[in-house]
């Protein structure tokens, strides 16, 4: 098995529009350690990030919904969670200026 630490995905998403910041490759597993949400703008937004098993929606799914982030800050989530071939992390912000990053390891 190999273990492969790495940015695992990022996303600057539209306002309103749920975005997949990163998908779990095929033959493959990961551990998510972090995600970090940066505000670029001076106004404060909201953000949802969910966790979707084999990309599927649900309202269970959410770690994050609706969290509030003041203008020009950033927040880190450490998670270490483990995710499955074609598991997702989706990302959503109330208005455009957010970007989302994960940051884990790979395991093939």
């Amino acid at each position: 098995m190999a273990e492969v630490y790495k940015i695992l995905g990022s996303s600057a998403p539209a306002a309103t529009t749920p975005a997949t910041a990163y998908t779990v490759p095929g033959a493959t597993s990961a551990i998510v350690s972090s995600i970090t949400v940066c505000d670029r703008t001076a106004s404060a937004a909201t953000f949802r990030i969910s966790l979707l098993p084999g990309g599927s929606t649900g309202l269970d799914t959410f770690i994050a919904y609706d969290h509030a982030i003041a203008g020009n800050e950033t927040i880190v989530l450490t998670l270490g969670v483990g995710l499955a071939t074609t598991d997702e992390v989706e990302c959503y912000a109330s208005s455009t200026g957010l970007s989302f990053n994960v940051f884990g390891m790979e395991i093939t």
